[in-house]
């Protein structure tokens, strides 16, 4: 195989408010973690275990402007970016952490009625890119 790819697809929810950091007039970076999770039933003892992963999520921009407006604690949202290895020292000490970068995210939470306003209705089905930084409405159809 000639080509690499480094691509994550995540579904889940937002364990905090997104974190907002303004560079100038037009380019910010919001940050929040989500958590996923997985679950079985232990064969020997019968009781549902729970595994959780939380992950660091970074958005740009755009599609960061619309995070820090429509998404809030508890939300499930859907994913796509790509996996970014960090390093810094802090106090001496060697620190890491990897993040998703996202290009694509979709909200699954609906807002309650009271909540929605003409600019929110469309949240159920949207589909917000990174690159256009604009809501679009997904309408599934086929062409």
């Amino acid at each position: 195989m000639a080509g690499t790819i480094n691509k994550v697809i995540l579904i889940g929810n937002l364990g905090d408010e997104v974190k907002m950091h303004y560079f100038d007039d037009q380019n910010c970076v919001g940050r929040f973690p989500i958590a996923t999770s997985e679950s079985y039933t232990n064969k020997q003892t019968g009781e549902k275990i729970t595994n959780t992963d939380w992950h660091n999520i970074v958005v740009r921009n755009g599609l960061a402007k619309v995070c820090e407006k429509y998404l809030s604690k508890g939300d499930k949202v859907y994913i796509e970016g790509k996996l970014k290895n960090r390093q810094w020292e802090q106090d001496g000490v060697k620190r890491y952490a990897t993040e998703v970068q996202v290009n694509e995210m979709t909200m699954l939470t609906p807002k309650k009625e009271g909540q929605m306003n003409a600019s929110s209705q469309q949240d159920v089905n949207t589909k917000t890119t990174q690159n256009q930084g604009v809501v679009e409405e997904n309408d599934d159809l086929p062409f």
